[in-house]
């Protein structure tokens, strides 16, 4: 997987059709997802129980793109080998949840997989401050984690901040949470260039009308291209 800036809409799939979603990887891919945003959360890290390395195993057989894990458990260290062998590409965990990020960095990459570190709303960006030349991703939650539809918390200053640190460095900028065409532009112009979005990608539609993602999916796009005159 190699490295490019251009923004990159990632549709989290916990906004999908639990029951159908081979179709809906499919239908969002075919409407112009760039990758494919699998949120994994344990009941324990965060309020919330989704999937496991056995389903996500499931969705890479849908995935031509890029399937972006995104681990909202503690601990993380044990599972990291187990979603290499699901066919993960991006394996992000967060900063929170362990003691020993830097090391969980290292064996995520160690197991063949590109390396993310989370922040969540509360942890300031100097969190990942010696962490940058072990990341391929920084995602930066725009929510409290644990449920999707929340509303979006302004992460414009962090993201600027990271965007200073990260330099010139591979390093992609990740925005999780309340993503839509008013609040990508704002995180565009800050620096993000991957937006993860769920509902504003999901709403209205469906496998059997999957051009409404494709709609929802421009409409991101469209609004980001508006506000930063760069190709999305």
């Amino acid at each position: 997987m190699s490295f490019d800036r251009p923004i990159k809409i990632a549709p989290s799939i916990l906004s999908a059709d639990f029951a159908d979603f081979g179709r809906e990887i499919r239908a969002i891919e075919d409407q112009g997802a760039d990758w494919v945003h699998v949120d994994v959360m344990d009941g324990h890290f965060v309020p919330n129980l989704t999937f496991g390395p056995m389903a996500v195993k499931a969705f890479r057989k849908h995935v031509t793109t890029v399937m972006d894990v995104h681990l909202m458990i503690a601990p993380v260290d044990p599972f990291i080998d187990a979603y290499a062998d699901a066919g993960t590409d991006i394996l992000t965990a967060h900063v929170e949840a362990g003691p020993h990020i830097h090391r969980t960095l290292q064996a995520i990459r160690a197991a063949g997989m590109k390396a993310g570190v989370a922040l969540n709303p509360g942890t300031p960006a100097d969190a990942v401050a010696h962490l940058l030349d072990l990341a391929d991703l920084v995602c930066v939650m725009t929510v409290n984690p644990g449920f999707g539809g929340q509303k979006f918390i302004d992460m414009t200053g962090k993201v600027r901040a990271l965007r200073g640190m990260i330099g010139d460095r591979p390093v992609h900028i990740e925005i999780d949470g309340g993503v839509d065409p008013t609040t990508a532009p704002l995180v565009a112009r800050a620096g993000a260039d991957v937006l993860v979005a769920g509902s504003a990608v999901f709403k209205g539609g469906s496998v059997d009308a999957p051009e409404v993602y494709g709609e929802n999916i421009r409409a991101i796009r469209g609004a980001v291209e508006m506000a930063t005159g760069q190709r999305a």
